[in-house]
């Protein structure tokens, strides 16, 4: 990544996420934020990013996933499986 890019990268998720920008390439590296990487160089999809972070925004808030959403394996009943 040029260093204006990488600079408007840094910025971008400073305002997004409130995070540096070495946070995000640390996250990136532990597979805790959608990313991937070209000529190793980390790129990050904004539609992938925006649905994380309301799959990270339904989880903080207990409203489960959306239509389409993985099923748990939890009885409502209360009783394990």
């Amino acid at each position: 990544m040029v260093p204006a890019a990488r600079a408007a990268a840094g910025e971008f998720f400073n305002g997004l996420l409130k995070v540096t920008e070495r946070t995000i390439y640390r996250l990136a590296a532990a597979k805790k934020i959608p990313a991937f990487k070209v000529g190793g160089t980390w790129r990050f999809s904004l539609g992938d990013i925006d649905r994380w972070i309301k799959q990270q925004s339904r989880e903080v808030l207990g409203t489960g996933p959306d239509e389409g959403g993985a099923a748990t394996d939890q009885s409502h009943d209360g009783e394990r499986k």
